[in-house]
């Protein structure tokens, strides 16, 4: 049975561009002429279920409709067009601590943000200590929260939406709150409510996090649907729409005004015909071309995950910080025994240094696609081997 229900729905804003200045004579007017509205249709036509007891993924680039989701389940907005069905008592967690009032105490505002959020003074006060204890402000629950640090602010907000009961729940961002070891308590929370059979609905740019939480995924485009799966392909799916077409800075690079330039970069696997894929050898190979010899080269090559987080480094700097290049035209190979990262799409950076200057460095200059190998669970693949060291016999 499903819990949510998006039957063809559709969402349009009208943006008004105003007045716009015309010639009047040997003077400008604002009367006279108006542009007509713009249409801006943020979500067309979607449709889809979310049953009861499932975690749903929405992923997409910013302005792909994922708020207007959410809007519209939270009856902010209504829909242009199609019909929208909820079962269930649903609650948002789409803007923690709004609301707050920054005179009152944090303890005051406990009392005033969670009856707003639809809770009884008596459940409130049944769960306020155990509020206090996961924001962990214990110490200022009584000072006025204007005095609040931002991370202790939306900490509180956040430790008030999750005691909440609902059916549903609708999280909007919500882990980008506090420091690292409170995102872990809202993760925590949040898998808590989701393995105790509730239905979830969760926005997120950490596409870790949508993988992690969620039983299926939505990815938004322009407003559409335009893939309905499993969490790993529709990030996949994501991350090929995102990166697939690298900066083609490469080829048209400039040789005369520098002292070396990148002219390639390419990933292969042991065997060239064969993918890459995690646990396997791959050789990184940057081509280069150097109008005079030097000395004190370092080639770097970046990998970052598809959040923009650097991922890993290779360097020549580590084994050869004295390294020279002979002039002409030349290739340098990076090898690795044994890729460790998961699969996936990943953005690659390069540079080159010469006596710790830059003297090429290009962002997002190539993509690596790493299928997948050795099977195993997180965010690396480790290569390892093992036995048993000793043996115990039972007491007879």
């Amino acid at each position: 049975m499903f819990d949510i229900k998006f039957a063809s729905v559709s969402k349009r804003y009208f943006v008004d561009h105003g007045a716009v200045l015309r010639p009047s004579g040997s003077r400008l007017s604002w009367r006279g002429w108006r542009r007509p509205p713009a249409e801006n249709w943020a979500l067309r036509d979607a449709t889809f279920e979310v049953q009861s007891g499932e975690a749903l993924g929405i992923v997409g680039h910013n302005g792909a409709g994922k708020s207007t989701v959410l809007k519209l389940l939270s009856s902010i907005t209504a829909p242009t067009l199609g019909e929208i069905s909820i079962r269930g008592r649903l609650a948002a967690l789409v803007e923690v601590s709004s609301g707050f009032h920054p005179e009152l105490t944090g303890r005051e505002n406990i009392f005033l943000n969670g009856s707003m959020l639809g809770m009884s003074r008596a459940e409130i006060a049944r769960k306020v200590e155990s509020i206090i204890e996961f924001a962990g402000v214990r110490d200022y629950i009584d000072v006025p929260v204007k005095r609040y640090s931002s991370g202790m602010y939306v900490r509180l907000g956040f430790s008030i939406a999750a005691h909440l009961e609902p059916d549903i729940l609708l999280l909007d961002e919500v882990l980008a709150v506090g420091d690292i070891a409170f995102q872990a308590k809202c993760l925590e929370c949040i898998g808590s409510f989701r393995d105790s059979g509730h239905t979830i609905v969760f926005v997120s740019h950490d596409l870790a996090a949508v993988e992690r939480l969620c039983d299926r995924a939505l990815l938004l485009h322009h407003g559409q649907i335009v893939m309905d799966a499993s969490p790993s392909r529709v990030i996949e799916h994501y991350q090929n729409l995102t990166f697939g077409e690298p900066e083609p800075a490469l080829p048209g690079a400039d040789i005369e005004d520098k002292a070396m330039v990148c002219t390639g970069i390419t990933f292969e696997s042991e065997v060239p015909s064969e993918p890459i894929r995690t646990g396997y050898p791959m050789r990184t190979r940057l081509a280069f071309r150097a109008p005079r010899t030097l000395s004190n080269v370092v080639f770097n090559v970046y990998v970052y995950w598809p959040s923009g987080y650097l991922c890993t480094h290779l360097t020549t700097a580590l084994t050869d910080p004295n390294l020279e290049v002979q002039a002409g035209s030349g290739e340098l190979e990076f090898y690795c025994p044994v890729l460790e990262i998961q699969p996936g799409l990943y953005r690659v950076d390069f540079s080159i240094e010469c006596n710790g200057q830059y003297i090429d460095r290009r962002q997002r200059c190539a993509s690596l696609r790493v299928d997948p190998g050795r099977a195993v669970l997180g965010d690396f693949y480790m290569d390892n081997t093992w036995r048993i060291r000793s043996t115990f016999s039972a007491a007879m």
